[in-house]
């Protein structure tokens, strides 16, 4: 079991919270996801090879949220989040 910690960019509320976690539990393997708004953070705890870390990124991404890679940069357009 690991966990992955993924940066996600444009939240700006306890909704873009509620869809993140409700994206990323829809992914095949992920039974929990808990995200972070004051940290920007998707935590999620993961049994080997059940899922992959782009698979993560990608729910994140079709949400409508940006994904930091390395501490730079996005992976896609945030759209600043629920509300806008």
């Amino acid at each position: 079991m690991h966990t992955e910690i993924l940066k996600v960019i444009g939240m700006t509320c306890g909704g873009c919270v509620s869809k993140i976690e409700g994206a990323l539990r829809a992914v095949p393997g992920v039974s929990k996801a808990t995200v972070s708004l004051a940290n920007h953070e998707a935590t999620v705890p993961l049994s080997e090879g059940q899922t992959s870390h782009q698979q993560l990124q990608s729910a994140i991404e079709r949400a409508g949220y940006g994904v930091k890679q390395n501490g730079v940069g996005a992976t896609a357009p945030a759209k600043g989040g629920c509300c806008d």
